[in-house]
């Protein structure tokens, strides 16, 4: 008696175990299973070669395949571990697990001030601050104007830049952290503690068009 062939998805480029992946991270090999199935999902959205491309992140995560927005842009490069322009299952897992609500508040701490430091210069310059606040409400559909955005950026400078040189550099932002944790709410996905129960309500809630 012969057996049906499969119809599960081919493993794609930079495929890795689960068990290596949740032995690493903050999920369990369960959890990492059904995050293969929310990849596998994903990286066939919109171009079908089971990796994940900017166009198919943008469409789950933010719902717009082609909106241009920086926010969205560097949290892909973010994730994209590897600067190859894609993202694979692994660094999909690793990048997700910053925001596991279990993770270490250290690692979502880094990963906050990477997602800011726009140069990658291992400072937030007020600059950089100014456009990823931008972004951030553009991404939100909210409207400031210039002065109440400016208010933003001054009070944020004036509580993290402790010594006054007109940068933050790592250790002030975690000293800014401590003393704000509301500056860490994006950080943490309830939901991925229920990932074996059901899919993210963000992903494939919209579908790709021409």
């Amino acid at each position: 008696m012969g057996c049906a062939p499969s119809k599960q998805f081919k493993r794609p480029p930079g495929y890795e175990e689960p068990a290596v992946l949740a032995a690493q991270t903050t999920f369990t090999v369960n959890e990492v299973e059904a995050l293969r199935e929310l990849y596998n999902k994903m990286s066939y959205s919109i171009i079908k070669d089971g990796l994940i491309h900017k166009e198919e992140f943008q469409l789950a995560l933010f719902r717009n395949s082609r909106k241009a927005n920086l926010f969205a842009d560097r949290v892909f490069d973010l994730f994209d571990l590897k600067r190859n322009g894609v993202i694979e299952f692994g660094e999909f897992v690793r990048s997700l697990s910053v925001f596991h609500p279990k993770a270490p508040k250290s690692e979502k701490t880094a990963f906050a001030f990477k997602l800011y430091d726009l140069r990658g210069t291992g400072y937030i310059e007020k600059e950089e601050l100014r456009e990823m606040v931008l972004a951030l409400l553009d991404e939100s559909d909210l409207h400031l104007s210039e002065c109440a955005v400016e208010a933003i950026v001054d009070n944020t400078f004036s509580q993290a830049d402790s010594n006054g040189d007109g940068r933050i550099d790592p250790e002030e932002w975690e000293e800014f952290v401590k003393a704000n944790p509301a500056s860490l709410r994006n950080m943490s996905l309830p939901y991925l503690q229920d990932i074996t129960m059901a899919f993210p309500s963000f992903v494939m809630h919209s579908e790709a068009h021409d």
